[in-house]
């Protein structure tokens, strides 16, 4: 099955480059274009594409905020931001925000497929930089002891579930690693974002992370 995409920027080049490179994966399919966060939300709600690959700044709303309505109104899609802008405060808003992934423009452009077809398969992808600036973040005693105690509410099974999650595994990949079927695996993810109260898998990797549950 294609995944579905609609892409997001305003400059109509880098609309041109990232169709182009997402092209050479037969498998991903772009089914609309927008130059502005409203005309991108518009476009998912109609065509509901399994990703929606927005840069973080256009015209009027911008990805951020176009991310937060993608939330509300196909929660079903997720989201991709991608920007030339590295800087913490743009990543700390789109991962909170629920984003499930943060590429730089400037990266490899196989990130970009790669970032697709990870968030398609419910899974989360941060370009190299951002993720090195995320778990430097992640540091301290005082972090990691929270993170402990919030994750203290599952189960044994569930937090190897979680650590495997923060390995950046797949559901198929967690499911094989635990010798179960896809399905128990997302029923303990959907368990474990409801305990953890986070909104999708790049918070509770996060928060497996800070708990120092991920050890490769």
């Amino acid at each position: 099955m294609d995944v579905r995409v609609v892409l997001a920027d305003d400059e109509p080049v880098i609309r041109a480059g990232v169709r182009a490179i997402l092209a050479a994966d037969r498998g991903i399919e772009v089914v609309g274009e927008a130059a502005d966060g409203r005309a991108a939300v518009e476009l998912v709600r109609r065509h509901r594409p399994a990703v929606a690959l927005l840069d973080i700044r256009m015209p009027g709303l911008d990805g951020l905020g176009a991310a937060d309505e993608i939330r509300r109104v196909a929660p079903g899609t997720a989201v991709l931001i991608m920007t030339t802008f590295d800087e913490d405060a743009y990543v700390t808003r789109a991962l909170h925000g629920g984003a499930s992934g943060f590429l730089l423009k400037t990266g490899d452009p196989r990130e970009l497929i790669l970032g697709v077809r990870a968030a398609a398969d419910g899974g989360a992808y941060l370009s190299p930089p951002v993720a090195q600036r995320v778990l430097k973040q992640l540091g301290g005693q005082r972090r990691q002891i929270a993170a402990q105690q919030r994750i203290e509410v599952l189960s044994d099974r569930e937090r190897e579930v979680l650590a495997l999650v923060g390995a950046g595994m797949s559901n198929a990949e967690i499911a094989r690693t635990l010798h179960v079927v896809e399905g128990t695996v997302k029923a303990y993810v959907s368990a474990i974002l409801n305990r953890l109260g986070v909104k999708n898998r790049v918070q509770a990797a996060i928060l497996a992370h800070e708990a120092g549950l991920v050890t490769r």
